[in-house]
């Protein structure tokens, strides 16, 4: 589908500059992120949003490595605070999946991910320029509890937060639920034809 190209596109583009924005946030480079995202081909056919991701979480290291010494490494099975990370991602997907079935859309069925044991793949599509937004959280997080090998109360309670944060998406604040729910319904208007890009958030 020609659609599935262009907010395929624009999916990548938007979620490698909120990358850029979290290392900036944090006084971290993200010099080595801003031409990747003003470069994204047709189908991201240069690999830029893999290439992102290593910068990214190698610009991030020092922000999520406070736990005994260890070096962070993003693995979704790694030391703490991968577990924080996993936490929130799941609070997305969660909102990201409801939105998409309040646009009348299936969410097995994907644009990129595609697995018959995955029952969201198009949530874990369009929650990807959401995730940096998990991200920053985490590190504010971090920066108030420290790290635990559990998540603690507290920091469940905070990370349960993350449909209520804030958002800008045209120009316009508001919370991310109501973000996800008008990305969703932007996907809807590409596939009528009526629209050519997916509507993502941007940090205030």
């Amino acid at each position: 589908l020609a659609v599935s190209a262009i907010s395929g596109d624009s999916t990548v583009i938007q979620k490698i500059k909120n990358q850029a924005e979290v290392l900036s946030f944090h006084e971290l480079k993200n010099h080595s992120l801003i031409p990747l995202f003003q470069n994204v081909k047709s189908g991201d056919s240069d690999n830029c949003e893999a290439t992102a991701a290593a910068y990214y979480w190698a610009g991030l290291t020092p922000a999520l490595s406070l736990s005994a010494g260890e070096t962070f490494r993003r693995q979704r099975e790694g030391l703490s605070p991968n577990n924080y990370l996993n936490y929130g991602y799941s609070v997305l997907r969660a909102v990201m999946a409801r939105s998409i079935v309040g646009a009348g859309l299936l969410p097995t069925l994907g644009i990129h991910h595609a697995n018959r044991y995955n029952a969201y793949c198009l949530a874990d599509d369009l929650m990807e320029p959401y995730r940096p937004f998990v991200d920053k959280l985490v590190i504010e997080i971090i920066n108030k509890y420290s790290i635990n090998e559990d998540i603690p109360k507290e920091v469940k309670i905070e990370l349960l937060q993350i449909p209520a944060m804030d958002v800008m998406m045209d120009k316009e604040k508001s919370p991310l639920m109501v973000a996800t729910q008008r990305t969703a319904v932007s996907l809807v208007k590409c596939f009528e034809g009526e629209q050519r890009k997916l509507l993502y958030p941007e940090f205030p």
